[in-house]
């Protein structure tokens, strides 16, 4: 009987079976994808208003966060979309998450009527949570 273990762990021209170590590396590197931590990407083509007086706010992971150029193109993670189509993403969201947190970082020489139709549109769907981001504090 010892004699069979011994075959089965070693092979007869002397390699190693590579399956668990591939299996490992494997997992290793499905841990670290889900583990890291995901820069959310800006638009540097907009500049923030100041507001040093304004209380910091935390993000939930659902926030949904849209942007408005200067030219008051409106825009979610870089893609530009037609107020229909902010409609789209913001209402398919709603049905997944319920209510969520809309944050808008518009240009500080963005047109009002620009930052109000994104307020008008996820306020149409039933979206109340809206915030603004401006820049607290200047870094030097």
């Amino acid at each position: 009987m010892a004699k069979g273990r011994d075959r089965s762990r070693n092979s007869k021209d002397g390699t190693l079976d590579m399956t668990p170590m591939i299996d490992i590396v494997f997992q290793l590197i499905i841990f670290f994808i889900v583990t890291l931590t995901i820069t959310k990407e800006v638009n540097p083509e907009i500049e923030l208003a100041d507001a040093p007086a304004a209380p910091e706010v935390d993000f939930a992971d659902t926030t949904l966060t849209v942007e408005v150029s200067k030219r008051g193109h409106i825009s979610i993670h870089g893609a530009q979309l037609s107020r229909a189509k902010l409609r789209i993403v913001a209402q398919r969201r709603y049905n997944i998450y319920g209510e969520y947190p809309v944050v808008i970082r518009a240009d500080y020489r963005a047109r009002h009527k620009a930052v109000r139709e994104v307020m008008d549109t996820v306020s149409e769907i039933g979206l109340w949570k809206i915030s603004f981001v401006a820049i607290k504090e200047k870094k030097t």
